[in-house]
């Protein structure tokens, strides 16, 4: 009932930034908390920052914090993430999800609607 499509993937440099979007469409509404997760190959599913259902409180994975910014604009249903010093590292597959629990996505890589993901390549 919730559609999610991530956008923004790309190739930089290491070094530059990126921002992705992850639009929300049909039964959309603010009870969900969302998450950004990424796949490298031959790597499992990583978690890398959510945003509470308020948008007051977030959390990011240390692998990422202080380089990574979790955002939303809630007029727009799109939550971004803009993603700093990147390094070769980073390249992965990022996909976005939506759950009713921080917990979930935090905990048990869970969500109850997923996007498509957007490739991002981080070259040295």
């Amino acid at each position: 009932q919730v559609q999610l499509v991530e956008s923004g993937g790309g190739l930089v440099q290491a070094g530059g930034s990126l921002r992705l979007s992850c639009a929300a469409s049909g039964r959309t509404s603010s009870r969900y908390a969302v998450g950004w997760f990424r796949q490298a190959p031959g790597k499992k599913r990583e978690f890398v920052a959510a945003i509470s259902r308020s948008g007051s409180t977030i959390y990011y994975a240390d692998s990422v914090k202080g380089r990574f910014t979790i955002s939303s604009d809630n007029a727009k249903n799109t939550v971004f993430l803009q993603m700093n010093s990147l390094k070769p590292e980073d390249t992965a597959v990022y996909y976005c999800a939506v759950a009713s629990r921080s917990d979930y996505l935090i905990y048990s890589l869970s969500g109850d609607y997923w996007g498509q993901g957007t490739q991002v390549t981080v070259s040295s």
